[in-house]
Order: structure tokens, then sequence, then C-alpha cells
């Protein structure tokens, strides 16, 4: 890939001129003198502004390639040691500030922040029916990008309902990580009030959305009953249920089920090059997850990144129907199928079954770039776990924590014989153990073990008090002449 060194106030100028990378949203029979200040004349425009916020969602697939691949879940994998050196770097710990794919989730997702910030910024410049829909929307997608960028980086500028503008990195400090929290909650809490039950279109964010957001913004804060409160919220409203079969919710044939709180939407029917990465309407870690050289039924080949490790397939309970979904053993799969297939580096004999491309898919374009698979963000499954986890950590209620622990259990064994009748800090084990089973290969990994305390025991190379976040990428912090200090220890 190649190494992008613009600063990303540049990036988010150009991103914000230009509305979207898909030609789906531009008028090319449009006057190209119209400008910025001059748009949201009409509610198309801010629909169409509101599809630009969206788009940047695609890109995040490196997000939860990395997720995995910065754990103990995975290995960067690839063809060689320098594949993908920045994937490679963050495997082992050793990333620094010039690492360019942790740039890329820095740049993009902040392209993502002002987006939305463009739609507020002139949210009272016309009224229109449905208005109040398109800013609830606009506000969970920055708290969405927002999210990401406090997970990976820690504290990060705010500029609250407006742009930034080439200058403000000087100007502008970087907020506190409570503070950033604190407007994620804001918006949250505004999507909430102002968001149906049901979405206007498929794929767009919701109420339930919305609030289980919410309640995982309050889980990495530790603040538990607050995180209780508002998952039970989405339990109890019934809008969601666990799909009875575990093996159908990653195939492109179930996606948007009932299990589905938000799902990011990709399709394979515009294509992609490495140029632009971000531009791709298809899931590009798909591809990337893909088996190198592979010829046989079910799966196209790949770039063989993101690797499970025997560990992981080894850390599931006997009798786990969940193992053999999440994880595919290549060469009992290739021995019972005729298949053939390449060894990359780091080769393990695992790949994340469920983000593997699936034959039968158009991938206009580069196959390995567009693939159609949309990528669960949210499951209810994850909201059950999140819900257990606040009740147990918050000695709130263990019984209740069981309750939906076991939920999630008994669609894994299929019976109610693996029930869990734990309480206090076994019980939290239990739960925490039972977030890899069921969310292995979803890009959540690392994350839950650090907000749990667990990294730097648990992944090779990590080091407590610096590993916990990511470096801001080098241009940043030269950019900013001094205004913004670069994080512990890089």
């Amino acid at each position: 890939m190649k190494k992008n060194i613009i600063s990303f106030f540049l990036i988010l100028l150009v991103i914000t001129a230009t509305v979207s990378c898909s030609d789906e949203f531009i008028n090319e029979e449009a006057p190209f003198s119209i400008d910025s200040e001059n748009y949201f004349n009409s509610d198309k425009d801010y629909y169409n502004a509101l599809v630009a916020a969206y788009d940047m969602l695609h890109s995040s697939y490196v997000n939860v390639l990395l997720g995995e691949i910065a754990s103990d879940n995975t290995l960067s994998g690839g063809e060689s040691a320098t594949d993908v050196i920045g994937f490679q770097q963050v495997d082992e710990m050793s990333h620094t500030s010039v690492n360019s794919n942790v740039k890329n989730i820095w740049d993009w997702m902040f392209a993502g922040v002002q987006r939305c910030n463009y739609i507020l910024e002139f949210k009272d410049k016309i009224d229109f029916t449905g208005k109040n829909q398109i800013i609830a929307e606009t506000r969970f997608l920055r708290a969405y990008y927002q999210f990401e960028l406090v997970k990976w980086f820690g504290g990060i500028p705010l500029k609250g309902d407006v742009r930034f503008k080439l200058g403000d990195e000087k100007t502008i400090p970087r907020s506190s990580v409570a503070d950033v929290y604190a407007s994620i909650e804001a918006d949250l809490m505004y999507a909430i009030n102002n968001l149906n039950v049901n979405a206007p279109q498929v794929g767009r964010a919701t109420k339930g959305a919305a609030q289980a957001l919410l309640g995982k913004i309050y889980l990495y804060q530790n603040k538990y009953q607050q995180a209780a409160n508002v998952l039970d919220n989405v339990i109890n409203d019934g809008n969601y249920s666990l799909v009875s079969d575990y093996a159908t919710i990653f195939e492109n044939d179930n996606e948007n089920n009932a299990e589905s709180v938000f799902e990011i939407q990709y399709t394979d029917t515009q294509g992609a090059g490495f140029e632009c990465l971000q531009c791709s309407e298809g899931n590009v870690a798909v591809g990337f997850n893909g088996i190198r050289n592979f010829n046989g039924p079910l799966f196209d080949s790949g770039y063989s990144f993101n690797i499970p490790t025997s560990e992981a397939y080894n850390s599931y309970e006997p009798g786990d129907r969940r193992r053999d979904v999440a994880i595919l053993d290549i060469v009992a799969f290739a021995a019972a199928n005729n298949a053939t297939y390449g060894q990359g580096y780091k080769h393990t004999g695992y790949f994340n079954r469920k983000y593997l491309p699936r034959k039968g898919d158009s991938n206009i374009g580069d196959q390995n770039l567009t693939n159609p698979n949309n990528y669960r963000s949210i499951r209810y499954a994850d909201v059950l776990l999140m819900a257990a986890e606040a009740y147990n950590r918050g000695n709130i209620d263990d019984g209740r924590a069981r309750l939906y622990l076991n939920q999630v259990r008994r669609r894994a064994f299929g019976d109610t014989n693996h029930d869990i009748n734990a309480t206090g800090a076994a019980l939290t084990d239990i739960i925490w153990a039972e977030r890899r089973a069921e969310l292995m290969g979803e890009g959540h990994r690392f994350f839950d073990l650090v907000r749990t305390g667990k990294a730097a025991g648990t992944i090779p190379g990590f080091m407590a008090n610096k590993n916990e976040v990511f470096p801001i990428p080098i241009e940043e912090i030269q950019f900013a002449a001094g205004n913004w200090s670069q994080n512990q220890g890089y």
C-alpha cells in the first residue's frame, strides 16, 4: 500500500469538497461552481451528505483487521515479513508513529467526523420534513467515528458542530478522554431520543443501535449501572433476538438478520483498487483474510492476513459449536473437500471463517477488494454479554448476569448442560472468556483486553502504560507544531 503523508486536516478539506468517493452520489451534470457554503438547499442535499457520512464506515475494515491482529487471537500473516509492514508491526507490538496503516485509521475516522460536522454546521439552514431523523443519524455516526478514535488514540481534538480547517491543529488541543466520551454520550442521547425503532432504509441507524453503542460507551468507562440500564432497554424492547443457528449469521444470504443491531453495508457491484482502499464499497478485510492460492469449494482465495492462532482455536470448550464457524481448519477442510491452498507468512493452518470471501460473488474490479460481506458491527449476542458484564462487575445482580450469559451459551452448545452458576470474580472471568468465543474474528478482542486490564499479560510484546493506545501519526504531531503531545511511550 502507498503511504499517505498528507495531514488529516488537508484530507478532510478535500473529502468535504468532494462529498463522497462514490460516483453514485455525484451529479455529473451539476455545475462545478457549487461550493460547500452554497450547499444544503434541499432535503436531498442533506440526504446525500448523510450518505457520504455513512460511506466512511466502509473504510473501518482496517479497524476490524487490526483489532484482531493486535490481540492474541490472530497473527498478521500475508505473503512475507514485508507484506503490509504496518500490519506486521502491530502484530509484533513494534509499531511507531510512522505506521501507515495506523495512520489510515486516524485519517479515515476523522474524515467520518468531518463529514458529520459538515452536516451539523448547516443543520439550521433550512427546515424540511425528516430533518430530525437525518441529524440524529449524523450524530450517531459522529459518535461511532469518535469512539473508534478514542479507542485507538486516546484524547482527540474536538470542535463542536463545525468543520475542522487548516490551522486548527496549531490552536485546538487534544481533548481529554473523559471529554471525548462526554461528547459521544451527548450525541448518542440525542440519537436515542430522535431515532425510530425501525430504520427508514436497511443499514441506517436505529434507536436500538444508538442504545447499544451507548451501553458499550458506558462499559468502557466502567459506568456499570448506566450500561446495565441502557442495555436492558435494548433487551426488554424485544426488537432483536439470537439467530437460532450460529453457523448462518455470517453468510451473505443472512445479512441484517434478527441479531443485527448495527451492520455496515458492503456491495460487490462497484470496483476498487489499491490506490484508494477507502473508496471501496466492498469489504476489503474479507479479501485480506482469504486463503492464499485456494482452489476448492465454498471460498475464494485471498491474501492470508489475520490468521487465527492455534491457541485461539484451542481456547474453545469441548462441544462449543462456534469454533468451526469462527475458525476454519484448512488442513481438515482441504482433506475433506479435495482442495488445495498455499501457505503464507506465519501460517498456522487456520483462517477467519466468518469473514472469508465466498464463491458466487460478483466482485467487480479487484476480486479481493470488493467482497460484499457486511460487517456485523453490533450483534445482539454482544448486547447480552455486555449487559451480563455490567450487572456482574457493577455488583448489581449476578443472577441477571447469568441469565444473559446463559442465553448465549445455550445457543453455542445446544443445551442447558453448560449453564454457568458462578458468581463474583469467577463469573467475571467466564463472561470475558465468553466474549472471546462469541466474538472471535470480529475486531473486538484487543480493546476488550485493554479495557479489562488483561492485555499486558496476554498479548505478546504488549507494554503496559504504552500499548493501550496507538501513536498519533508523526505527520499530525509535526503539523501541530507543539500543540499536541505524542502518546506515552512513542
